[in-house]
């Protein structure tokens, strides 16, 4: 009997390894990313990635492709690891974004910000971009942040024009932000990052605080220009993406380009701030 017993629970667990069920929970939401994880590390990347992204999810390779595509015909990675420390959900329950740190090949170390919607009751991949960066010390590493929302609050919109209204909102507030950097120089930030924002650059620990993130941007970047390509709100009004092409020239006399992505929270004062940044170098 214990052996019986035993076989079903194999079964059992080895059905929902890859579950990515989504209940409304950042628990939830952590489950999936944990079990891409473990697609990863068993399957591949190809595998994890075509599994877990939605149809019209969008990865950096270096530039924004469609993912399922992408990893249709890419040469296939399997030593990977993957390590969410930050997640949060918006208060629709079907909006969410994680970032943490991956090992490739046990060697390379990099960032990842990454995009999940729930839909059809699944946590789907719609978007992540990850670069290389710098190994934090032991002990040194960011502390898990995994928060629940409080309440919950999905609007119903009239129209699509109602909804994309709503959502032009963001974009007007990235070119407001483009055009104080244009005038104030990466000063400009200081009204548009959350206190506990973090950002994850190129060849970086990553960077937490609005006061560390200044300092950083203070010493290393002359100027910024930003390009968006997307946005996306969530329906619960408190998140939203922006991706696109930063032409970024360094204190240094050098320029480069990259591929971000920011999430921004709304303000009590319905506002909105950048809690969390990633660049990674494109291909132009």
């Amino acid at each position: 009997m214990n052996k019986i017993y035993l076989s079903i629970l194999a079964v059992a667990v080895t059905a929902n390894v890859y579950a990515q069920k989504s209940d409304g929970t950042v628990k939830s939401l952590i489950s999936t990313e944990k079990a891409f994880a473990q697609k990863l590390a068993k399957d591949g990347q190809n595998a994890a990635f075509t599994e877990f992204a939605a149809p019209d999810g969008i990865v950096f390779r270096p530039n924004p492709v469609n993912a399922k595509k992408f990893f249709a015909t890419a040469p296939d990675t399997k030593n990977i690891t993957w390590e969410p420390n930050y997640a949060r959900l918006s208060k629709s329950r079907d909006w969410g974004f994680t970032s943490g740190s991956y090992v490739a090949d046990g060697k390379t170390f990099g960032h990842y910000l990454s995009v999940w919607k729930g839909k059809d009751g699944e946590w789907k991949l719609v978007i992540d971009l990850g670069t290389d960066a710098i190994k934090p010390i032991k002990g040194k590493e960011p502390k898990n942040t995994f928060v629940e929302p409080t309440g919950t609050h999905s609007p119903k919109f009239a129209s699509a024009k109602d909804l994309k209204a709503a959502t032009d909102i963001i974009t007007s507030t990235e070119k407001t932000l483009n055009t104080m950097l244009k005038t104030h120089g990466v000063q400009a930030f200081t009204g548009f990052i959350n206190p506990d924002a973090r950002l994850l650059f190129p060849g970086t620990e990553a960077i937490i605080g609005k006061d560390a993130i200044l300092a950083f941007n203070n010493r290393v970047i002359d100027k910024i220009n930003l390009k968006t390509t997307q946005t996306d709100k969530a329906l619960g009004g408190d998140f939203a993406y922006t991706y696109g092409l930063a032409t970024i020239d360094y204190k240094a006399n050098l320029r480069e380009s990259f591929n971000y992505v920011f999430i921004w929270e709304r303000q009590a004062d319905a506002t909105w701030n950048i809690i969390t940044q990633i660049f990674t170098v494109a291909e132009r």
